[in-house]
């Protein structure tokens, strides 16, 4: 068994197994999964690749690199949810045996193993492949080119490591994969190596990783990618991408916006809950080791900057989004692949860390049993909800849940009884018990869970509107952000250029019906605004109407 899971080829196996199957089973989630589907979709739709566009509009938010691969995607398999996820599951199925190879490569397989398992094992570091965000391409490119950053400035420093690269192609490349990062959804991807970069100028005593003139090639490499893309923007469309990007990107770190804020700490419990069991024992090596190579003293001190200027920065930003701080999964996971083989190498314990996990993993399985629990008797938390009359209604939904849902929480059980039981008696085994099957817990859980939520959730929203596909109407919502009606009803370019505004939908001479989504909290002020709307129907909280079209 030990000679299969050191083989880079089992990894990627895993990662196709585990990432791939069941894409198209759920719904895509309001907002950023329909948001980013629906621009590749119109993408397929216009023909138009060059041009974002949501709602036919110009879409200044993103660069467009992530929405040419979903796009290819819905060209090959169709447009629809699985072909929206398939890109981030084909890079889940390269991450995992490419943490292992790396892993193998700074230290030995066993460190390629745990580095690779740590993220298999982890709730949101698998749950991550499995979703239609921008994110997951984001990071690897990020990763990669802070990367052979570091490989530059072991070359420059004289760290000896097995990596055969010359300084100036580390820094080309590493410069290249930044500027990759750039083209996929911002400059923030270059911050996040410049305000690592400076950090470690100021722990190495005011000392530059590389010198400034080898740093400027990098960045300049980052540019080029990125203009290749940007000046043929410029040539045809202007500058109105740059601007409007600009403004944006300073909206969305300065104020809570995006829809979401939340509190200073919001990313601490994020990643500590959220990338169990890997969180817990990344811990104890943030914090300063005896004993390594150098190479591996250097990576661990990079990683260590890189996991704070991630969780400082997205704490510090206005905009609280789960997945914001998800960078920080690659070191995160790079610490506890090392914690981990210290520990089977008999060179430090891990009581805490086991411990912790342990007192998280009972919490695991609590949610994991409540949440079928509840779901077989709402009443238990409905007045919990009564100042939330649209949380409420939504509890409303049938959803069929039976004891096969206790089904997580059982192996949950399962797999901390297992890891307790083997942690004196055989250490590597208990760690392929906990993370392998935390990992196992995690798809039991998409499997059991993620439907139901959804159905709660929204999907009384996106059945009403993918009833419209075909049909000759305008689709909105009132009172609410969605982006489920443009994505469910497949809209056609807007034969009427008046189209794209609300304001004309609800209260204009419209030519074809409008169909419009309300949540329970407006229907009064809908009624009052829009009297000529007809009702048709309510569910879950949704109530759905059709303003019929203007009679000359």
């Amino acid at each position: 068994m030990r000679s299969i899971t050191r083989s880079i080829w089992f990894w990627c196996l895993l990662g196709a197994l585990f990432f791939i199957p069941f894409l198209g089973g759920l719904h895509l989630f309001d907002w950023d999964e329909i948001n980013f589907a629906e621009i590749a979709r119109e993408m397929v739709v216009s023909g138009d690749w060059l041009k974002m566009q949501i709602n036919y509009e110009v879409f200044t938010e993103k660069p467009p690199l992530f929405f040419w691969l979903q796009a290819a995607s819905m060209s090959i398999f169709g447009v629809g949810d699985f072909a929206a996820r398939l890109p981030n599951a084909i890079l889940g199925a390269i991450v995992l045996p490419y943490l292992f190879w790396l892993g193998k490569k700074l230290l030995d397989a066993r460190f390629g193993f745990l580095w690779a398992l740590s993220w298999f094992g982890s709730i949101l570091p698998f749950i991550y492949f499995k979703s239609g965000l921008i994110d997951p391409l984001f990071n690897f490119f990020i990763f990669n080119g802070i990367f052979f950053l570091i490989l530059a400035h072991w070359k420059e420093g004289g760290i000896r490591s097995s990596f055969r690269i010359s300084k100036l192609s580390a820094l080309l490349l590493g410069g290249a994969f930044i500027g990759l990062g750039i083209l996929t959804k911002g400059p923030v991807a270059y911050l996040l190596v410049f305000l690592t970069f400076g950090v470690m100028t100021v722990i190495g005593r005011f000392s530059f990783p590389v010198k400034v003139i080898n740093f400027i090639k990098f960045s300049l490499s980052a540019l080029g990618v990125f203009t290749l893309w940007f000046a043929v923007d410029l040539i045809i469309r202007g500058p109105e991408f740059i601007i409007e990007f600009t403004i944006r990107q300073w909206e969305l770190l300065t104020t809570g916006d995006a829809g979401h804020s939340g509190f200073l700490g919001y990313h601490v419990v994020v990643l500590l809950f959220g990338c169990f069991p890997a969180s817990l024992f990344a811990i104890p090596s943030l914090r300063h080791l005896m004993g390594l190579q150098p190479h591996i003293a250097s990576m661990r001190t990079w990683m260590s900057v890189l996991f704070w200027v991630v969780l400082i920065l997205f704490s510090l930003v206005g905009t609280k989004i789960i997945h914001y701080s998800s960078m920080a999964y690659y070191p995160l996971t790079f610490l506890s692949a090392l914690t981990l083989w210290q520990w089977l190498e008999k060179k430090r314990t891990v009581k805490f860390s086991s411990s912790a996990a342990l007192i998280v993993g009972v919490l695991v399985i609590l949610i994991s049993a409540a949440l079928p629990y509840i779901g077989m008797h709402p009443e238990m938390i409905t007045p919990l909800l009564q100042a939330d009359p649209f949380a409420a209604a939504n509890m409303e939904a049938e959803v069929p849940w039976s004891g096969w849902d206790f089904i997580p929480a059982i192996w949950m059980l399962v797999i901390l009884a297992g890891f307790w039981y083997f942690k004196k008696r055989s250490r590597e085994k208990s760690l392929g018990i906990l993370f392998g099957g935390t990992g196992i817990w995690v798809m039991l859980g998409l499997i059991f869970f993620s439907g139901k939520i959804e159905r709660i959730s929204q999907r009384a929203s996106v059945s009403f509107f993918e009833e419209q596909q075909g049909q000759k109407v305008y689709v909105t919502t009132f009172g609410y952000k969605s982006y489920v009606p443009w994505y469910y009803s497949r809209i056609e370019p807007h034969q009427n250029d008046s189209a794209i505004y609300k304001s004309w939908l609800l209260h204009g001479h419209n030519d074809l019906p409008v169909k419009i989504a309300v949540k329970v909290t407006k229907v009064e002020q809908f009624e009052k605004e829009v009297p000529d709307a007809v009702l048709l129907y309510e569910e879950n909280g949704f109530y759905f109407y059709e303003r019929p079209a203007f009679s000359k």
